[in-house]
């Protein structure tokens, strides 16, 4: 069903990173959510009417709220299509992520006032009857929310789209309070003198607090700048090396500005002796080339590194020896070596991991005693720039 809907409504639907594509999902997973919740709006409340049951009337509005939530979304959709501008170079696509971060807050809200409820119907319980109608009425409802669910989860996984993935866990929880009910409708029939409606209530509220919690931890990571995914910096740091005369990469930074927009940059080391026309056109062809496959927007930026000599080389390997054994994920890059008449000038830069317990003159001192112990006719002296990782995984 998802396919038909997509292949019918979405034209050219695999140009995911193209805005008027992710604008034309956008829609027809708001206009799905809309015609699935006024149907179980009119048929809770028509049910409602003839049962004279306030509670089928009322989850009937809740529908007609969940109506509301997808005009949000529609206009979070179309704020986040509109193209670049003067005052925002970058696009509008974070547009995606307030709009979901309003959803999560909104389930928050609500798992809240089932909570609450939940708790009052413990304290004050009050006899639920067993009515056909009215449970076939809401098995139906959890058959269209569990179809609304897997629909915005396959549409938001494949487009990487946090409002569907947020309005699919919506619907799962929709999914789980109406189950519930139907289970303590059942288990009513049986004890009527255990309050299992509010049981149930507190146990789900609490699954689904820390669910939303977790959803809206997410969704503030990508606001205020979580490091780009593993996986992505990984290809490109492959994709760097994959050119033979790139030695080595670096100071990669990748910044998200929503779906579709990312933006880049990295240190990409070549041989000195390289002439600059022919290293200005390999990284020319790399950031094309990133360009294409990993729809980032990398600027690279050209370090020349000198491995002809081998007592360089000979210092370069013990520095990364002295940072191996610290047993911090710690790296070494852009190494330089003045060798003098009295004295030797180690200049080189450390990048540390965020999870690094070693302060800075730590590990500078760690360096330099590792050295002397192994060079003791040397004199060093270090200079040293420590770097923090941008990305995952980065070393």
């Amino acid at each position: 069903m998802t396919d038909l809907l997509v292949k019918t409504f979405i034209h050219n639907p695999d140009r995911i990173d193209d805005e008027t594509v992710r604008f034309q999902y956008g829609l027809l997973s708001s206009i799905t959510g809309i015609v699935c919740n006024v149907i179980l709006f009119l048929l809770k409340l028509t049910a409602g009417f003839i049962m004279n049951s306030v509670t089928v009337i009322s989850d009937g509005f809740n529908n007609l709220s969940d109506c509301m939530s997808c005009l949000i979304t529609m206009l979070g959709y179309r704020l986040a299509s509109k193209p670049a501008d003067s005052k925002h170079p970058f696009g509008h696509g974070r547009y995606e992520y307030l709009v979901s971060f309003l959803v999560a807050a909104m389930i928050l809200v609500v798992t809240f006032q089932l909570f609450m409820e939940s708790i009052s119907k413990i304290i004050h319980p009050e006899p639920i009857h067993f009515d056909l109608l009215m449970f076939c009425l809401l098995a139906a409802s959890v058959l269209v929310k569990i179809w609304m669910s897997m629909f915005n989860q396959k549409l938001g996984t494949k487009l990487n789209n946090l409002v569907m993935l947020t309005t699919a866990q919506d619907s799962r929880n929709d999914v789980l309070v109406t189950g519930m009910t139907l289970v303590a409708m059942i288990l009513a029939a049986f004890v009527p003198q255990i309050p299992f409606d509010g049981i149930f209530g507190v146990v789900l509220a609490v699954l689904l607090c820390k669910a939303a919690i977790e959803m809206v931890k997410d969704i503030l990571d990508r606001l205020l700048g979580a490091p780009a995914d593993a996986k992505l910096t990984h290809d490109i740091r492959e994709e760097i090396l994959s050119f033979p005369e790139i030695i080595g990469v670096h100071d990669m930074i990748i910044h998200d500005y929503g779906p579709g927009c990312q933006i880049g940059s990295a240190h990409a080391e070549v041989d000195v002796h390289m002439g600059f026309l022919k290293a200005h056109d390999i990284i020319d062809c790399c950031e094309k080339q990133i360009q294409q496959k990993h729809h980032v927007m990398m600027t690279l930026h050209l370090d020349p590194v000198d491995y002809s000599n081998p007592l360089i080389n000979t210092y370069r390997t013990d520095v990364t020896a002295a940072l191996r054994q610290l047993n911090c994920g710690l790296s070494m890059h852009d190494f330089r070596a003045v060798i003098g008449p009295t004295h030797t000038n180690l200049v080189f830069d450390v990048l540390i991991p965020f999870s690094c317990p070693l302060q800075e003159e730590e590990i500078r001192e760690a360096i330099e005693t590792y050295m002397a112990e192994i060079h003791p006719d040397v004199t060093f002296f270090t200079v040293i720039t420590f770097d923090r990782s941008y990305v995952e995984g980065q070393a």
